[in-house]
């Protein structure tokens, strides 16, 4: 099968400004656009790109920046939300947050661009599956290629060579594309290998991948253990995007053992709010697959990281490369989780996190 390469043009500031008419889409549009061109044609990805509060220009140098903070919207493709959070977060973090960039990717589905009435190269999506790393159904681009052609523009020192640190946050439906993400993308190779460091940070998504059939059950001490499910979902609960058959074709050709012991190694912070614990909650993932993850986000992110843990002993110790935060009092809310003392230190390094959790329980 074919690899597409990501190629990077800058678009200019975008006029996606017409009128919404239906409440079923989305109530604003990003307004800068990135270019993403392959052999097989070109397509636009709206994004918010600021530095100092200030839009930027993707396509000049930018020596200021020593940080950039790649932020994803959840289900609601609500990116407006997301950059307002993100920048709240630079301007808490204080001088921690000084020469951060932030950019916020905006992943469309046809009634968004229908309804703005938007040119037919502008990326989207058949609902929800930008956040499993499908193709848009106008090109043969990934939501994955798309975070791929950003990192490989950050990665280019004529723009950025005073780059020192990148963060991937996604909260909800963005933590869901982001943690798939972690698992196959490329492109935070490319900025290691320009010596960037590398962090993704996966807050409160609905669900995981999964590298093996078992999936998490309480144990006769309460304890989590992880068994192959007498209910298999009509043998869906183990297809992409909660396990590793079928994945989509960024992926088709992976070695999946390979890409785990990668995994395992990338800079993690699993980001959880305490309060995450409704069973019912409107946009939690109730399908049968999901269902089998846990019965809220609060346990199935807790269950997957002692699934790591026990795939990956070396998870266990204090300076393991993925961690488990735990933020107090929070439910599911973005702005709450990324604006948090352990969702600052996790995005600007701003301290410690006191509620980290070693070894996860029920």
């Amino acid at each position: 099968m074919e690899v597409v390469r990501t190629l990077l043009c800058i678009g200019a500031v975008s006029a996606l400004s017409l009128v919404a008419h239906s409440d079923k889409a989305v109530k604003a549009l990003a307004r800068q656009t990135l270019t993403l061109t392959t052999a097989k044609g070109a397509a636009i990805l709206p994004l918010y790109l600021s530095l100092h509060g200030s839009p930027v220009d993707f396509g000049r140098a930018q020596p200021e920046v020593t940080r950039a903070l790649i932020v994803f919207h959840g289900k609601l493709r609500n990116a407006d939300t997301y950059n307002e959070s993100g920048i709240d977060a630079i301007r808490r973090a204080g001088e921690a947050g000084q020469g951060t960039l932030l950019i916020t990717p905006q992943f469309l589905e046809q009634v968004d661009t229908d309804t703005w009435r938007l040119p037919p190269n502008v990326l989207r999506w058949a609902p929800e599956r930008w956040m499993a790393g499908e193709n848009a159904i106008n090109a043969p681009l990934s939501s994955f290629d798309a975070i791929d052609g950003i990192l490989a523009h950050l990665a280019d020192r004529r723009l950025f060579p005073n780059l020192k640190t990148v963060v991937l946050a996604g909260h909800s439906a963005g933590g869901q594309l982001l943690q798939r993400y972690t698992v196959a993308g490329r492109g935070g190779d490319i900025l290691v290998k320009a010596g960037v460091h590398v962090r993704y940070v996966i807050a409160n998504p609905s669900s995981y991948l999964y590298f093996s059939p078992e999936r998490p059950v309480l144990g006769p001490r309460g304890e989590f253990t992880f068994e192959v499910p007498a209910k298999t979902c009509s043998g869906d609960y183990n297809r992409w995007k909660y396990g590793v058959l079928d994945p989509p074709p960024y992926a088709a050709e992976a070695d999946f053992s390979a890409l785990e012991t990668r995994y395992v190694h990338r800079e993690v912070v699993y980001l959880l709010g305490t309060q995450d614990t409704d069973p019912n909650h409107p946009a939690l993932d109730k399908s049968c697959s999901g269902e089998l993850e846990g019965p809220y986000r609060f346990f199935r992110g807790k269950a997957y990281f002692r699934y790591i843990q026990i795939r990956h002993p070396e998870l266990a110790a204090e300076s393991a490369a993925q961690q488990l935060w735990a933020v107090p009092g929070v439910d599911h809310d973005g702005d709450r989780m990324l604006n948090s003392p352990c969702g600052l230190a996790a995005l600007f390094d701003t301290g410690a996190c006191t509620t980290r959790i070693l070894d996860p329980k029920p």
